[in-house]
């Protein structure tokens, strides 16, 4: 099997129409096996995933520093994704500040750049959008490294509708990335229209809710000590118990369709481009190639109007913010 592929944005490069997040190969989803992770970088380029999507806060680095040698031997393949704009603390792992100054954007890429091993980068991203700095400062930087060669497109990260089109004024934008799954859809509100009516790609992270989708857990206390979805409130307490609920019908879907949870949970997302009107192309994390197999078999599976029916109502019904700090997306300024 080899995916399909699309375009991101307008004039963006030519990519698979699910790519690979690769956040969890270096940290947050408790355990990581290097070896397996890289063999999962292989087998995804084997099956026509090109888009792999990383960040420099990733592992404080150390997830650019782990695919820097795939992506430097199938460059011609690859499109590569990073981001800056969140910053962390050696004396304060929990710490996560906001930083989008245009000084910062110059010296994020080099760090990117180096720690990669590569020479430009595809699509970078502003991670997180810093309110105190203005918009056009911080994209006029990004802009700037188009021109010198180091980035070859830009994206963003959790913005409302007006900050797409703002930031579209100043440079082309190919691709926005923000939550988006059967139980986080409030990017439907303003960004999704925004990026069908510039020609902007929307790219989906924790297409299946952190895994929650899946059935792979049903509370964070089943999870291990360091996984940090143990911190996020849908998954704690009566909120999880209320929310693993919801979870039946994407089940009784797949079951009746001789697929898995997972796989279902993805064709929904596959299936807001038509929905939307825009190119979508989701970038589910995994660490292990079962599972990668597993998730790119979804690319093409097609859910019914009857089963699309029947996971409408899930969103709204979902007990618990998807972050215990909500200023860390862009729902409070849809």
């Amino acid at each position: 099997m080899s995916l399909p592929t699309t375009v991101l944005g307008t004039n963006g490069p030519t990519v698979g129409i699910q790519g690979l997040g690769c956040m969890g190969m270096s940290e947050f989803y408790g355990p990581t096996d290097a070896a397996e992770a890289l063999a999962t970088l292989d087998s995804a380029l084997e099956l026509g995933v090109t888009l792999f999507d990383t960040a420099d806060v990733y592992g404080s680095g150390a997830n650019e520093e782990l695919i820097g040698p795939f992506v430097r031997a199938n460059r011609d393949q690859v499109v590569l994704a990073t981001k800056f704009g969140i910053e962390r603390r050696a004396d304060d792992i929990s710490y996560r500040g906001f930083n989008n100054d245009p000084a910062y954007v110059r010296t994020a890429v080099d760090a990117s750049l180096r720690r990669l091993g590569v020479d430009v980068i595809d699509v970078y991203y502003m991670h997180r959008r810093d309110p105190a700095v203005p918009l056009a400062d911080s994209v006029g930087a990004m802009a700037e490294l188009v021109r010198a060669g180091k980035v070859r497109h830009l994206g963003l990260s959790e913005v409302t509708g007006d900050e797409l089109r703002e930031a579209y004024a100043v440079h082309p934008i190919a691709a926005l990335q923000s939550e988006w799954s059967i139980f986080s859809r409030d990017v439907e509100r303003t960004a999704v229209p925004a990026a069908a009516e510039l020609g902007v790609a929307f790219v989906p992270y924790s297409p299946l809710g952190r895994g929650f989708l899946t059935g792979a857990f049903t509370a964070a206390e089943e999870l291990s000590k360091d996984d940090y979805r143990r911190h996020h409130p849908q998954f704690s307490g009566p909120n999880a118990a209320r929310n693993a609920a919801l979870v039946a019908p994407i089940q009784k879907i797949a079951a009746g369709r001789g697929v898995s949870a997972a796989q279902v949970a993805l064709a929904w997302v596959q299936q807001r481009a038509e929905v939307h009107g825009l190119t979508v192309v989701p970038i589910p994390g995994t660490r292990k190639r079962t599972r990668l197999a597993e998730n790119t078999a979804a690319a093409t599976l097609r859910l019914t109007t009857e089963e699309l029916a029947e996971l409408e109502p899930i969103a709204a019904q979902v007990a618990g913010n998807r972050y215990a700090d909500m200023t860390f997306t862009s729902a409070g300024r849809e």
